[in-house]
């Protein structure tokens, strides 16, 4: 079970209050339906203020942890310790596979730009949560102090500000790098191509997890290339037996994989995982493409390490963006590619030759401000809240038995319904009452997981998504008492 965060001394008084009642929740010590102290007798108790006891109720109720009943006092509403079970690791299949992308996955995204369709589909940060005021500062500072306007290409390498400012960063990571380590790109996705690109040829095998962000199979396709999937646990990441394993039968070229708070599963590799996968790896000189586009956005007090922080001769590639974690529009990404950095800059100059100049001097700046860190703690508290107020909904509209992971970052919620429910015709059923889910089979390439269902919480919880959830709560509980024909 994953621990949760702990706190500092620097932290608010009514946050270790909270803080220390949330692990008695998770410790099964309070259970739904206990009541807990009144504020003055929690004033009393600790030692505190009624204004600190009041606080720290408030900060839980929140969350949905705890509900104030009128001239009752407080009660434990909801206790993260019901999903104490994980969802299941499916097994795996013993062949190749060919990459493909299927007429599922344009169906359920083609809908989420409608109006009026609630978007629980949707891992990316809402507008309410974006510094929307600051960005446009930062865009403007950016332009006027820019002899051009920001208006020419920029290096091949990328802006110098903005690579200056990812190399500091990586000092939370565990990583020292320098400026002359990055290379920007427009977005994660295209640092993970141009990475992809400098490792391998068509027809290449690269390891993937599973279940895997559907996106990386169009990837895969498009470079013509085959993927071993490897299976991934919702506590621990991937199963690095297994990819030891198939290393002896498999002639593996690349592997890709998300080692903090994957999608969809939110798994975040113990650093001990992480430095034994690249040594492994190392040991074999197989280059490891490490997706860290979820890294920010940890639920902790420290940012997870990455694999690349253990990398001492270049075979680890990093990539990620601000795309999760600030402005998905601005598009601004990086790779530090290590010893393939001129194979991942020969690709950038074939496919873009340079990124866009003036979100990535804009972001620099953001960077530079401070602004950054300080936008960064309040979405990870709102993330933080948000995830625990989904689960909570989760427990009380979806049928007795469901599993949900319990993820220490990002924005995802990995589903386990019964094993009756085609996750399709649920996401068919749902998608006419306006409400978009991502069904379990879009995350492999044999449709694996039918049962499971993906929720993103990156919407902040409210009525009309608790009426979300008690509608596909009614849905699951169709199908699975009544026999459908599929």
């Amino acid at each position: 079970m994953a621990a949760l965060p702990a706190f500092k001394d620097d932290d608010f008084l009514y946050e270790k209050i909270a803080h220390r009642f949330r692990t008695q929740l998770q410790q099964g010590l309070l259970k739904p339906g206990d009541k807990l102290p009144s504020v003055r007798a929690l004033s009393s108790e600790q030692g505190i203020s009624l204004s600190t006891a009041y606080k720290a109720y408030v900060e839980l109720e929140n969350m949905g942890i705890i509900e104030a009943r009128p001239k009752s006092g407080y009660y434990v509403k909801f206790s993260p310790h019901k999903f104490s079970t994980p969802p299941a690791v499916k097994p795996m299949v013993k062949h190749v596979a060919v990459a493909s992308v299927t007429d599922m996955i344009a169906m359920v995204y083609q809908n989420i730009p409608e109006e009026g369709v609630m978007r629980l589909s949707r891992s990316a940060p809402p507008p309410n949560l974006i510094p929307l005021a600051k960005l446009n500062r930062s865009m403007m500072e950016a332009i006027r102090k820019s002899s051009d306007g920001n208006s020419n290409y920029d290096s091949l390498q990328g802006n110098q500000a903005l690579r200056k400012q990812i190399a500091k960063q990586a000092f939370n990571w565990g990583g020292s790098i320098s400026a002359d380590d990055v290379v920007t790109t427009q977005g994660c996705m295209e640092a993970l191509v141009f990475c992809l690109r400098a490792v391998t040829q068509p027809g290449d095998t690269v390891a993937i997890e599973s279940p895997t962000y559907f996106g990386i199979f169009n990837v895969m396709l498009s470079l013509g290339l085959k993927v071993l999937e490897i299976p991934v646990s919702p506590e621990d990441g991937l199963d690095i037996a297994y990819l030891e394993r198939a290393m002896e039968t498999v002639d593996l070229k690349a592997c890709l994989f998300v080692t903090n708070f994957s999608n969809p599963v939110g798994s975040c590799m113990p650093i001990e995982n992480k430095r034994r996968l690249v040594q492994l790896l190392t040991q074999k000189q197989i280059p490891l493409i490490e997706d860290d586009i979820y890294g920010e956005i940890h639920f902790g007090k420290t940012r997870p390490h990455t694999c690349k922080s253990f990398d001492t001769e270049g075979w680890v590639m990093l990539c990620s963006s601000v795309s999760k974690s600030l402005a998905p529009g601005y598009r601004v990404g990086w790779c530090i590619p290590g010893r393939f950095k001129e194979q991942v800059l020969n690709a950038k100059m074939v496919h873009t030759i340079s990124s866009a100049t003036p979100t990535q001097a804009a972001i620099a700046l953001f960077f530079e401000a401070g602004r950054y860190d300080l936008h960064m703690r309040n979405l990870r508290r709102a993330l933080y809240t948000q995830c625990l107020r989904y689960m909570q909904g989760i427990a009380e509209h979806f049928p007795e038995g469901t599993k949900v992971s319990r993820p220490q970052g990002g924005y995802v919620l990995w589903v386990e319904l019964d094993k009756s429910i085609n996750a399709f015709e649920l996401y068919k059923l749902a998608i006419q009452q306006n409400i978009s889910i991502a069904p379990g089979q879009i995350f492999s390439t044999d449709a694996r997981f039918s049962n499971f269902i993906r929720i993103s919480f990156g919407l902040p919880y409210d009525s009309a998504i608790d009426e979300s959830f008690r509608v596909l709560g009614v849905l699951i509980n169709d199908l699975t008492h009544k026999t459908i024909q599929f």
